[in-house]
């Protein structure tokens, strides 16, 4: 199943204690196109201070009453490494928080839990040595490592560049839930021509200037244009994904982008 990344902003998270806060915003890998975080606001339980949980701690969503649950206390919350959120997020910030409770990191091979699976995240247990000095290894062979780790609030509004031209902006992405990588991205046309939006595969960009806030896609504007529109009342199903695959068979490159600022 496919979701706007925009409905997860405001989902309650919930501890096997009490609310947490609610969702603010979501970190995303720009290499593998997967979200690792929730940015989760917690002002309105004790602080001001924004929180971060990696997505592999979440149970399924109930998505009636727009909640994750964490099988984590208030208090093992509370007393988590405190993150700058305002700042990028670098990967000693995340072998903080993964050594704290006791999780072994997305890159280090072994997914726990994971939305979407059925699966529970572990319940936290005090860090051995031998966890220390396994992370403590991890953190040095990562140090210098660019996590790559994007706002999803900070990418929506980024300027998109075809071929030939500009043709509009970011609106949104679609994320699927059993893994959270990101499927495509919502583009809002409307500075072109009226009033369409259309779907395109992260694959479909070439280039990403962070700088300038800019996507630079492989496939000129008349292309975009004809693609499949897209709505609020679109179902992204099999059926439509097959026939997105097929209008842009053969336009989307082997390569890896090529990424500034």
């Amino acid at each position: 199943m496919l979701w706007n990344a925009s409905k997860i902003k405001g989902y309650t998270v919930a501890a096997t204690d009490g609310d947490i806060g609610t969702v603010s915003d979501l970190l995303f890998d720009d290499e593998s196109w997967h979200i690792r975080w929730l940015v989760v606001d917690a002002s309105s339980w004790f602080t001001e201070r924004k929180m971060l949980l990696p997505t592999s701690t979440l149970g399924h969503a109930d998505q009636q009453n727009e909640r994750f649950s964490v099988r984590l206390t208030k208090q093992q919350v509370k007393d988590s490494p405190d993150i700058d959120t305002q700042r990028p997020v670098s990967r000693q910030a995340e072998s903080d928080i993964y050594g704290y409770y006791g999780w072994t990191p997305y890159w280090g091979g072994l997914f726990v839990g994971g939305y979407g699976s059925g699966m529970a995240a572990p319940v936290v247990a005090p860090v051995s040595d031998a966890q220390r000095i396994r992370r403590e290894a991890v953190e040095a062979q990562h140090s210098r490592d660019d996590p790559n780790l994007r706002s999803i609030n900070a990418v929506e509004g980024y300027y998109i560049q075809a071929t030939d031209g500009d043709i509009g902006h970011v609106e949104d992405m679609l994320v699927e839930e059993s893994d959270w990588s990101i499927h495509y991205l919502v583009i809002d046309t409307k500075n072109w021509w009226p009033g369409k939006k259309v779907l395109i595969s992260p694959r479909s960009a070439r280039d990403i200037n962070w700088a300038d806030k800019t996507l630079f896609l492989n496939v000129d504007r008349e292309r975009v244009k004809n693609s499949p529109e897209y709505d609020a009342s679109t179902i992204v199903d099999r059926a439509y994904e097959d026939r997105f695959g097929a209008y842009y068979t053969g336009d989307e490159p082997d390569s890896r982008l090529r990424r500034h600022g």
